[in-house]
């Protein structure tokens, strides 16, 4: 994990102060940052894409709003952040149908101290790749945006592997116009071959090659 513990944030929501405040403790213990939510509404109100590596632990039986429900509202709003549950030994069902919505795993009640530490550790580790990837999509996708709609085309073709000629008959334009294109996409992109193109242009999008 490149982020180190210290820009790491969990969330926790869950109806009971006790428990809310010992596992603040415990998670602080080792470095991560903690916020404190009474209600998922709460959480609801603060919610938005994670800019740093985070994870939700959230009980799956609240008062008003369940867990499930907070899950459900997050996916509708296109918010990606690991969930895991927690769980009492009546609930696991519920669990299994918060697996299959996407949760990253479910805790039992009560718990022991290493095994939460354990799932949060692998949601915070699953949570920073998938923000590095999204950060390399991104600069892949700046890097690209600077090409003009022909040029487009001539990168596609190019890191499909197509030769200038093909190219050419392909676009219905000469060898050296497709020659002038090529050499400015390589300049604009920052890439010197058609293999470094086509590993540019699927980070950005992955079926940009189809």
């Amino acid at each position: 994990m490149k982020t180190p513990p210290e820009e790491c944030i969990v969330h926790v929501v869950d109806d009971d102060p006790a428990l809310r405040r010992s596992l603040r403790f415990l998670f602080e213990s080792v470095g991560w940052q903690v916020r404190l939510y009474a209600a998922a509404e709460e959480f609801l109100e603060l919610a938005a894409p994670p800019a740093q590596p985070s994870c939700l632990l959230l009980d799956i039986r609240m008062p008003a709003m369940s867990g499930l429900e907070l899950q459900q509202v997050l996916r509708e709003r296109g918010i990606a952040i690991p969930i895991l549950f927690m769980t009492g030994h009546a609930d696991v069902s519920m669990a299994v149908q918060a697996l299959k919505s996407g949760a990253a795993d479910f805790i039992e009640k009560p718990y022991k101290d290493q095994a939460i530490l354990d799932a949060v550790a692998a949601a915070m580790r699953h949570s920073d790749e998938s923000l590095q990837a999204m950060h390399r999509r991104e600069e892949a996708s700046h890097a690209l945006a600077v090409l003009s709609p022909r040029e487009r085309e001539v990168a596609r073709l190019v890191a499909q592997g197509h030769p200038n000629k093909q190219i050419a008959a392909t676009l219905g334009i000469s060898e050296k116009t497709v020659h002038i294109h090529r050499h400015h996409v390589m300049e604009k992109a920052g890439v010197s071959s058609a293999a470094e193109l086509a590993r540019l242009m699927l980070r950005a999008d992955p079926a940009a090659l189809d």
